[in-house]
């Protein structure tokens, strides 16, 4: 169980202190795949990156199963089981695909067993085994090979940060499969995922919403996601009446 207790972060921005989080309280249960998710600028990627440790909260304590890790670095949080996959997945010239992924697993794996991972992420094994993790790589390859190092790792807590960030339609579909498997078979750990995709909001057990630095709904799927469908009809028309009344009429009917 994760849980944050009136976390705040602030960043200094011309000559002031600029507050991304504020105040936030949360708990992410075991054996529950949530989702956080709200309006660009909202402060989600910088919540992610204070579960991990790329940053540090400016204010409030981060506990794991009971233990306050707010000190520790991203090294530790990482032994402690946390693990975190950037919205952009880093490249590593001169490392191998099967590098990685023993990396990740902690031990000496087998090329047949790192491609156990491969496979569950849907990329054909011996194609991409022995590849480096370099700009010969998609966006999506990326993605799906980063996933697989998240599935080695078998981590208490997985945090995945706008997955569907920078990839093709195809390789979406697949990342919600991946998901879609990691929920059905998730035992002692949790999965949080940084999104404000409907397919994504659709096999979340939990939602919470963020705005303003701040969290706005937390429920479950069921009580929180027809408001947030609510919200968008009502921002989709609003969109649309603000484009009739400044290009006319016959705009605003299009949109």
């Amino acid at each position: 169980m994760l849980e944050l207790k009136n976390i705040s972060f602030q960043v200094p921005a011309d000559g002031a202190d600029r507050e991304i989080v504020r105040n936030v309280d949360l708990t992410i249960p075991d054996r529950k795949l949530v989702v956080i998710t709200g309006p660009n600028g909202g402060g989600k990627s910088t919540l992610a990156k204070l579960i991990a440790g790329i940053e540090k909260p400016t204010g409030g304590r981060i506990f794991l199963n009971g233990e306050d890790i707010t000190e520790l670095s991203v090294t530790d949080r990482a032994r402690k089981g946390i693990a975190f996959a950037f919205q952009q997945p880093v490249r590593f010239k001169g490392i191998r695909v099967l590098d990685l992924i023993r990396i990740a697993a902690g031990t000496n794996l087998s090329a047949a067993d790192a491609c156990i991972y491969l496979s569950a992420v849907g990329l054909c094994a011996r194609d991409y085994v022995d590849r480096e993790v370099n700009a010969s790589l998609s966006g999506g390859e990326l993605k799906r090979i980063e996933i697989a190092t998240v599935l080695a790792r078998k981590a208490a807590l997985s945090v995945f940060d706008e997955p569907e960030a920078g990839i093709d339609l195809w390789s979406f579909r697949n990342l919600i499969e991946v998901f879609e498997r990691m929920r059905e078979e998730i035992r002692d750990s949790s999965i949080l995922i940084i999104s404000h995709q409907e397919r994504i909001l659709n096999i979340a057990d939990e939602i919470i919403v963020l705005k303003d630095g701040s969290v706005q709904k937390q429920g479950t799927r069921a009580e929180v996601y027809p408001d947030l469908i609510g919200d968008a009809a009502d921002g989709a028309m609003r969109e649309c009446e603000g484009r009739a009344r400044v290009m006319g009429k016959e705009a605003g009917d299009r949109c």
